[in-house]
């Protein structure tokens, strides 16, 4: 029942500049606001409640998952009921949380924060490791509580001491961001890799940064791409263009145009306009990809179209035929119909 909750600190505005570009009119480095994580989004619950059905008292006994079988199935008023019976008559903290979890999201009922702290205060008590980092949320964001920071990190702590990435994750972040605790970042590693061993991909893509830039553990750049490459592979597009170009520029890694020139293109896919800036670089230099400057112009006019200005493209855009330019502008607009990638 862990809940996918975290919050958005400026963690790599912190941590220095991005991996140096070995030709930075090719492939300039990302400025620290381009490259920073963004929050861990809340997973939301598609709501479709269900009449309750009878004999769920012989259910919530029979069976300790029962109340998670139904909230599976969106049957979120009977979770509700399961959860209530199981929480009362066996001191069930899984049920206590997951009764936290449906007053706080409004699943089968209305939604009621207050309700949902008092549950999760009770599964806490009885040490449930995700209403520990559900309180911690609650404490930062001040939802239901006034807004605490010194007491959301001291749930953060217990749930990161019992294991949970998520909260080592937030841990790490208030070590960097110096509030709560003195600036620490050896400690901010500590945390950070917690969380980053269990598969967070931000927290890889930090741990990633810190041995880039020597922050909390000395430089590293073989370690960073080990984790740049760690997740990049649970898509997580900043991580992918880190990794691009670390390939690009041979730092920490094989020198690999070609493949870097795929990565890049991968996080271009997903929309990234940092992405998608530095791959219509790449086409229109013919590094690790054949030149084509349509191609790169139009990826260009998407990047654009997201902030992130180009003098150089801008230049080469402007010097196009008008018949070029139309053809660069219908590869955009075709792709923003179909969602397909640009094609030569």
């Amino acid at each position: 029942m862990s809940r996918a909750l975290s919050f958005a600190f400026a963690i790599l505005l912190m941590l220095g500049a991005q991996a140096r570009a070995a030709d930075e009119n090719i492939l300039p480095k990302s400025s620290p606001a381009e490259r920073g994580p963004g929050p861990v989004k809340v997973k939301t619950i598609s709501i479709v409640p269900q009449p309750p059905r009878p004999a769920l008292e012989v259910a919530a006994a029979n069976d300790v998952n029962a109340p998670f079988s139904a909230f599976q199935r969106g049957e979120f008023l009977d979770a509700i009921r399961l959860a209530e019976i199981r929480a009362d008559k066996n001191k069930d903290a899984s049920a206590m949380t997951l009764l936290g979890e449906l007053y706080g999201e409004g699943a089968g009922v209305a939604a009621d924060p207050q309700k949902a702290f008092e549950w999760y205060k009770r599964a806490a008590a009885a040490g449930d490791v995700n209403a520990i980092f559900a309180l911690g949320i609650m404490h930062l964001q001040g939802i239901a509580t006034p807004r605490n920071k010194d007491e959301a990190a001291k749930y953060f702590r217990r749930a990161a001491d019992k294991g949970h990435a998520v909260a080592a994750y937030n841990l790490a972040l208030l070590y960097i961001e110096g509030q709560v605790f003195p600036q620490d970042f050896a400690q901010a590693v500590k945390f950070m890799r917690i969380a980053a061993e269990k598969d967070v991909p931000d927290a890889q893509h930090a741990l990633a940064i810190f041995y880039q830039e020597g922050k909390g553990v000395p430089e590293d750049p073989k370690e960073a791409v080990k984790w740049l490459r760690r997740a990049a592979r649970l898509d997580h597009v900043p991580a992918t263009i880190e990794l691009a170009i670390a390939l690009f520029n041979g730092k920490g890694v094989a020198k690999d145009e070609t493949t870097a020139a795929q990565a890049m293109r991968r996080a271009a896919l997903k929309g990234n306009p940092v992405a998608q800036n530095r791959f219509a670089r790449m086409l229109q230099a013919g590094r690790g990809v054949e030149k084509n400057t349509i191609e790169a112009m139009a990826w260009h006019l998407m990047a654009r179209a997201q902030n992130i200005s180009d003098p150089w493209l801008d230049d080469v855009f402007g010097s196009l035929s008008d018949e070029d330019k139309k053809k660069a502008e219908g590869i955009v607009r075709a792709w923003l119909q179909s969602k397909a990638a640009p094609n030569t």
